[in-house]
């Protein structure tokens, strides 16, 4: 079985593969400040009350973000579930090109969203990832990665309004019934919701048009 780790800036995903079977999953937050036995025992407990004979774990590959806790993921798979971590990088061998002016810049979590995307689709693919940032990937048909966007995500914008304004609240992003807000609440839902529909749809059109 292979233990796969997603490490955000705001999750942690965590799966389990049985070959390319995806077979159980779940979240933690992204603490900066957690041990390696925080996170061995979270780790062990939830693999436990799935029933994952975690002696079965061969393999664990990680994406990571947030270098300051790679090393925590690091050991606690190992001291916990015996298993040790690969962390994707760009010179992970993964038969995709990285055309980047400075391919040491691209992100393993964009390079896993790349080679994910054309191991299902092929080549010829604009990739959007919605996440702490959006990040918004092109890879060409023949399967080089070029490049794309970056923008922050819709938490930070919601974030944004509730700290740098002195009368907006803080709210839970749930899609708006209208785009004409008739409360304070229904017009930030609604201007985040449309607003960022409008962001996506844009910076496809505009990298449609450049391809």
């Amino acid at each position: 079985m292979l233990l796969a780790i997603d490490i955000g800036n705001t999750s942690t995903h965590i799966g389990i593969f049985e070959g390319a079977e995806l077979v159980h999953q779940f979240r933690l937050a992204t603490t900066r400040s957690i041990s390696a036995d925080e996170i061995g025992i979270q780790m062990f407990q939830i693999l436990r009350f799935w029933n994952v004979d975690v002696d079965r774990l061969d393999h664990a590959v990680a994406c990571s973000v947030v270098p300051e806790l790679d090393y925590a993921y690091r050991n606690a798979a190992l001291h916990y579930l015996k298993v040790p971590i690969e962390f994707i990088t760009r010179d992970t061998p993964t038969d995709m090109p990285i055309l980047y002016a400075h391919p040491e810049e691209v992100g393993a979590d964009r390079i896993v969203d790349a080679v994910g995307a054309i191991d299902r689709y092929g080549g010829g693919l604009i990739i959007v990832d919605f996440g702490t940032a959006i990040t918004f990937d092109v890879v060409s048909p023949a399967g080089e990665y070029l490049g794309g966007c970056i923008a922050p995500g819709l938490k930070i914008a919601l974030d944004a309004l509730f700290q740098r304004t002195a009368k907006l609240p803080r709210i839970d992003l749930v899609p708006p019934d209208h785009a004409l807000g008739r409360t304070t609440i229904e017009s930030m839902r609604a201007g985040i919701f449309h607003g960022y529909a409008g962001l996506v749809d844009g910076v496809i059109d505009a990298l449609r048009r450049e391809l």
